[in-house]
């Protein structure tokens, strides 16, 4: 850590990956030719980051591309534990 490192403004953990996130489904559209190949591998991804700070089963997190013609909703769903707090 440099001296002057506290000056530096870092981006929150969940922006970055929100970019990462679009980045891969933009990446995957445009090689693919809207193949949703991608989402199991996004789905078992997702359930590793969650499992770090709630238990959770395997069939906790849902992913699904939905949508008509041109136009794609990547839906993400998480079934949360009802007796875990949510950590914020």
């Amino acid at each position: 850590m440099g001296l002057f490192d506290f000056l530096i403004a870092k981006k929150p953990t969940a922006s970055i990956a929100k970019d990462r996130l679009r980045i891969i489904v933009a990446h995957e559209r445009s090689g693919r030719g809207n193949s949703p190949d991608y989402l199991p591998m996004l789905q078992r991804e997702l359930l590793e980051v969650i499992r770090k700070y709630v238990k959770v089963d395997a069939d906790a997190v849902k992913v699904d591309l939905i949508g008509e013609g041109d136009n794609k909703v990547l839906d993400i769903s998480v079934a949360l534990p009802e007796n875990h707090p949510v950590q914020a």
